[in-house]
This record gives structure tokens, C-alpha cells and sequence, in this order.
């Protein structure tokens, strides 16, 4: 009933608005010749005043005044004979008054009709999140997940076990660093730097619930204010333990890393991977192009973005949820750009005089490129080296310096850089 008094009473606002120049009408507009008569009586009026203070001789005043009063005698003449505008029927605008009324109030009226939801409650956003969440299939959760995840492995392992093998040295070595580091830590039960260590040695062992449990204890004891990284490898074993699974409290970890600090790569990887588990391939590409683009090409995540992105750009094809390629996108996670099979081809075949203006070439290419349109830090890194490998140490340092500028808000790459121009012989690097 509220809404239906609201929309009403606007409407009825509307409707006033509209109709006030209606009925308040408009008065009989003066003839032009009116104004005219005002005009010559105030100029007589000033010829008299000019007199008065002795600016204008009286020879001059009277023939002022025999020429304004000839004027004024034609105005009167005229407005006399001028019939004045007529008023606006009051009846008729009253009439279109009371029909713009209802054409408001009655389109209004239908148009809701046709296209709103008389009747229907409030839905708060809140309240409409929430529906969507119980309208979409149940998941399981992290508990549920890892015991399928188990009972799995079981099910593939053979029935009758062989006898374990001897471990490896490094095996052997990771073993006793976790048997060490669980004792230490009994000692040190606010030691968070200790369990990330047993967390990410548990995890080269392929224990990834022992690592899990080892993360939440690192994330618990600093509550929070655990960081993005911290969260993310939680994130990491427990989708780990559930064999590749993103559950509900897996992705309430990403959440929170990727809420402060949304260009964290770990998170940004799995959040694609639990967008395109629950259908939304198009997002889950836009997290994963950009992670391409970003680099570095010899991240973590970049391996198994590139094993998967191809089939995930096919099912999103057929899903018509293929987004668009961002400008210098790398699609299904082509490598940057860099010589063809047939340009290495071509210089085999080449005298070592043409094959070394064929190098040059490519690599003036890539510096016109990055100049003009800029890109990630390996091309840069392979800009620095190239001109190493050419014994062109000068060329080297001009392009680190540029790098360093590009990149001065960029710790991982400008790391990266620096090493490349190291070994391309560029000491200021090392400053």
C-alpha cells in the first residue's frame, strides 16, 4: 500500500507541475504601440530635465519635443487602432490540463502494469543474494571433499600394497626436516614463519593435508591480520587435499586475500579455477588471460593455466560466454612474441654475416615494440640479454635504465631485470 501512495503522490506532483502554465492562463498581451507610448513620455520627460539643469538650450529643447510629440501622437494613433491578443480560453485549458492528468496517471498505471510486479514484497539485496545461493546446487564442502578425495585414492590403490621403497636422499632429507621442525615447534606454539616452512615441506612430500593443517595454524595465530599470501596458500593446500577442488571455505580464503590485495597471483589462479568450476568461464578466463599477460613465464600458475585454458576457452565458446581478447591478450597462452621455427630455420641457413643483421633486426623489432606499445618484463629481460649476447653492453644499459623507470613500481620484476642485465654485463645494475 506504501508503494501504491508513493507512486501516486509523484505522480500527482507530476501532474500539477504540468498543468500549472495551464491554469493560471495568461493575460491579454499589450499591443506593441503601448510600449511605444511609455517610450516617447519618459523621453520628453528627460528633454525636460536636460533643460532644467541647463544642457540643452531651449531652442534645441522645442524641436526635441515638436519631433517626440509628433511620435507619440502616431503610437496613440496606432494602439488605438491595434485589437488586442486574445487570452487563452480558460474551459480549454482546463480540459488539456485534466487530460495531460490522466494520460499521467493512467500510462503510468499501465506501463507498470505491463512490465512491474504488483504485489510482490520487498527484496532487500541481501535477501536476493541469498535466494540465488540456496537456487544454486548444493557443493560439498572441505570436509566432504577430502573424504571423497580419500576414499579415491584408496579405491586406485592396488590391494595388496607392495612393500614401501627406501626414500631417496631428498625424500629422506625433507622427512627429517619435518620430523625436526615438528619438534621445534611443539616449543614454539606462536612461531608462524616455522609452519609456513613445515607447510611447504609437507607439501613436497605430496602431504597436502598435513600442509593445510600446518597453514591454518600459521593464518589462526595471526587472525586478521594474516596476509594475502598467507591465505592464499591455505587456499592452495586445501583445494590440494580435495584433489583439485575449490570448496565454499576455500574460496571464503581467496575472498579475503584477493579483498586485500586483488592482484595476488595464487589467489587470482585458483578464483579461476573456482569461477570455471561453477560455470562462470568467462570470468574465470578474464582472471587467467590477465595472468598470462602478467607473467612471469616461469610462474607457478603459468604451467597449468596454459594446460587448461584451451579447453576452458572451448566450453565458454559453446556456453556463449566467450569473453573478448583484451589488446595484446595472449589467448590460450601463446608465448611472447619471438622468432618463428622458420625464422630459426632461415638462419641456420644464412652466412654469419646475414645471420647477424637478421638478429639485429629482430631485436631493433622488439625494441621499437616495446617503446611504442610497452609489455611484460620478459620481453624487456629478453631485450637486455639480446644486446648482451651482441657484446653491446652500452645498448644493455640504456634499455635497463628504461626498464627500471617502467617498472619502478614493480619489486618481482625490476628483480627479474636486474639479473638479466647483470649477465648482460651492465654494472650499474648492481648498484
Amino acid at each position: 500500500m506504501a508503494f501504491w501512495l508513493a507512486a501516486l503522490l509523484l505522480a500527482l506532483i507530476c501532474g500539477a507541475w504540468l498543468a500549472r502554465p495551464l491554469l493560471a492562463g495568461r493575460a491579454a498581451a499589450a499591443p506593441r504601440a503601448a510600449h511605444d507610448l511609455q517610450v516617447f513620455r519618459d523621453q520628453l520627460r528627460a528633454v525636460e530635465r536636460d533643460v532644467a539643469r541647463g544642457v540643452l538650450p531651449e531652442a534645441e529643447a522645442e524641436g526635441a519635443r515638436a519631433e517626440i510629440s509628433r511620435r507619440l501622437l502616431a503610437a496613440a494613433a496606432e494602439a488605438e487602432a491595434a485589437a488586442p491578443a486574445d487570452a487563452a480560453p480558460r474551459g480549454a485549458s482546463r480540459l488539456l490540463a485534466a487530460a495531460l492528468g490522466l494520460l499521467l496517471l493512467g500510462g503510468g498505471a499501465g506501463v507498470y502494469a505491463m512490465i512491474g510486479a504488483p504485489g510482490l514484497p520487498d527484496r532487500p539485496l541481501a535477501q536476493r543474494l541469498a535466494d540465488i545461493r540456496a537456487a544454486e546446487p548444493p557443493r560439498p564442502s572441505q570436509a566432504e571433499a577430502e573424504r571423497l578425495e580419500a576414499d579415491r585414492r584408496a579405491a586406485e590403490a592396488p590391494a595388496t600394497a607392495a612393500a614401501p621403497l627406501a626414500d631417496d636422499p631428498e625424500t629422506a632429507r625433507l622427512r627429517d626436516l619435518v620430523a625436526r621442525l615438528r619438534g621445534i615447534l611443539e616449543d614454539r606454539p606462536d612461531d608462524v614463519r616455522g609452519r609456513r616452512l613445515l607447510a611447504d615441506s609437507l607439501l613436497r612430500l605430496e602431504d597436502p593435508a598435513g600442509a593445510q593443517a600446518a597453514m591454518r595454524e600459521a593464518v589462526e595465530l595471526q587472525g586478521d591480520a594474516a596476509p594475502p599470501a598467507d591465505r592464499a596458500a591455505l587456499a592452495e593446500t586445501m583445494i590440494l587435499a580435495a584433489g583439485g577442488y575449490v570448496s565454499p571455505e576455500a574460496e571464503r580464503q581467496l575472498g579475503l586475500a584477493l579483498q586485500a590485495e586483488p592482484g595476488q597471483p595464487v589467489a587470482r589462479y585458483y578464483a579461476g579455477l573456482a569461477l570455471a568450476q561453477t560455470g562462470r568461464y568467462g570470468l574465470a578466463l578474464r582472471f587467467w588471460r590477465a595472468l598470462l599477460r602478467e607473467g612471469p613465464q616461469d610462474a607457478p600458475w603459468i604451467a597449468p593455466i596454459r594446460a587448461q585454458i584451451g579447453e576452458l576457452e572451448r566450453i565458454a565458446a559453446a556456453a556463449g560466454d566467450l569473453p573478448p581478447e583484451a589488446p595484446g591478450g595472449s589467448g590460450s597462452g601463446a608465448l611472447p612474441p619471438g622468432p618463428s621455427e622458420e625464422d630459426v630455420q632461415a638462419a641456420q641457413d644464412l652466412s654469419p654475416e646475414d645471420r647477424d643483421a637478421m638478429i639485429r633486426g629482430m631485436v631493433a623489432r622488439l625494441e621499437n615494440r616495446l617503446a611504442e606499445d610497452g609489455g611484460p618484463p620478459e620481453d624487456w629481460a629478453r631485450l637486455i640479454s639480446a644486446y648482451g649476447v651482441l657484446n653491446r653492453p652500452e645498448d644493455a644499459a640504456r634499455i635497463w635504465k628504461d626498464a627500471e623507470r617502467a617498472f619502478a613500481d614493480a619489486p618481482d620484476a625490476l628483480n627479474r631485470l636486474r639479473g638479466a642485465a647483470v649477465d648482460a654485463g651492465v654494472t650499474e645494475a648492481l648498484e
